[in-house]
C-alpha cells in the first residue's frame, strides 16, 4: 500500500521499544530515583507532549479534503467497538468496574508510541494526520472511558466535562486548531523553541512508559489479558483498515489511521481507573501485556499494511 518495506518498518520502531525497555531498567534499578518518574511525567504531559500537539496542529493543512473522511473513520470504528462492547456487557453483565478496563484496553491508545511511530515512519506530513487524529481521539476516548468507568453509578453532567476539558492534551489541540484556522505562523524562533520541546517529548515519554509496566500484574485472568490484547492489536486495526477502504482515504492518512487503532493501550488508563473505582489489577495487566505484545503485533500490521 505505501510501499514502505519489512527492513524499513523494523528499523523505524525497534529503537522505540529499546526506550520502553530501558525505562523499565532503570526504573527497577532505582536509576536516576524513584522521585524521577512520577516529576517527568508531569512535565511531560502539561509542556513537553503539549508543544508537540500544538505545534503539529498549528501548521497542519486542516482545508485538506480527506480531513472529513478521515474524521468519519474515526467515528465509525469508535462507534462499532463500543458498540459491540455494551452488547458484550448486556450478555456477560459485567460490572462498571470491569466494563470500563475493557473498552479502555479496546480504545485508549499510547499516544507516545504512536506518534514516535508515526514519525519514523512515515516523517513531517504522517505527525500532521497524527495531530488531527488526536485531536479527535483524545477527548473522545476520555469522555468514553469516564462514562463507561461510572456506568453503574449516577454522575452530573459537570463532573464528567470538567475532567476532560481541564486535560492539556485536548486544550492544545484545540488552542493549535485555532491558531491554524486563524491564520497565524509562529515566528521569531517560536517555531525552534516549539520543536525542542516536542523533540524532547517522545524520547522521555518512552522511558516513562516503560518505567510504568507492571509485569507481576500480569498473573492471573490470562484468558481477558490474551483476548483483549489480541482485539485491540489485530481486529481493531482491521477494523479501521475497513473503514479507511469503504471512504476511500489516501494511503499515508489510511497508514496512520491503522497505526493508532494498532498501538497498545495508554498506561494513563490505569491513574484513571484507580480514580474512578475501576479493576486496577486488571487494567495494570492490560497495559503490561498488549505494550510487551505490540512490539511484535505493530510492526507486522504495518507491514501487512505496507503489502495490500
Amino acid at each position: 500500500m505505501n510501499g514502505i518495506p519489512m527492513s524499513h518498518i523494523l528499523v523505524s520502531l525497534w529503537p522505540l521499544f529499546v526506550l520502553i525497555v530501558a525505562g523499565h531498567a532503570m526504573q527497577r534499578s532505582g536509576f536516576p530515583g524513584a522521585g524521577f518518574w512520577p516529576g517527568a511525567e508531569r512535565f511531560n504531559y502539561f509542556v513537553l507532549f503539549p508543544a508537540l500537539l500544538f505545534s503539529s496542529l498549528s501548521a497542519a493543512p486542516l482545508n485538506n479534503p480527506a480531513l472529513p473522511r478521515l474524521l468519519a473513520a474515526l467515528v465509525i470504528v469508535l462507534g462499532v467497538v463500543t458498540a459491540g462492547l455494551l452488547a458484550a456487557r448486556r450478555i456477560k453483565g459485567w460490572p462498571a468496574a470491569r466494563f470500563g478496563v475493557l473498552l479502555q484496553g479496546l480504545l485508549r491508545f499510547n499516544t507516545y508510541l504512536g506518534l514516535a511511530a508515526v514519525s519514523g515512519l512515515y516523517g513531517k506530513e504522517g505527525m500532521v494526520f497524527a495531530a488531527v487524529i488526536l485531536a479527535v481521539l483524545v477527548p473522545a476516548v476520555n469522555v468514553l472511558s469516564v462514562l463507561a468507568l461510572s456506568a453503574d453509578r449516577n454522575r452530573s453532567v459537570m463532573a464528567l466535562i470538567v475532567p476532560v476539558a481541564k486535560n492539556p492534551l485536548i486544550l492544545a489541540c484545540l488552542a493549535g486548531a485555532l491558531f491554524n484556522l486563524a491564520g497565524f505562523e509562529l515566528k521569531w524562533g517560536a517555531d525552534k523553541l516549539l520543536s525542542l520541546l516536542a523533540n524532547t517529548s517522545l524520547p522521555l515519554g518512552l522511558l516513562s512508559v516503560g518505567a510504568a509496566l507492571k509485569l507481576d500484574e500480569l498473573r492471573g485472568q490470562g484468558g481477558t489479558l490474551v483476548g483483549n490484547s489480541l482485539m485491540r492489536l489485530i481486529l481493531v486495526p482491521m477494523l479501521a483498515f475497513l473503514s479507511a477502504r469503504i471512504l476511500a482515504l489516501p494511503t499515508i492518512e489510511t497508514a496512520v489511521l491503522v497505526l493508532f487503532f494498532a498501538l497498545p493501550t495508554a498506561p494513563t488508563a490505569y491513574v484513571l481507573t484507580r480514580q474512578l473505582g475501576g479493576d486496577g489489577h486488571l487494567m495494570a495487566g492490560i497495559i503490561t501485556f498488549q505494550t510487551l505484545l505490540s512490539a511484535i503485533s505493530l510492526p507486522l500490521v504495518m507491514a501487512a499494511l505496507a503489502q495490500i
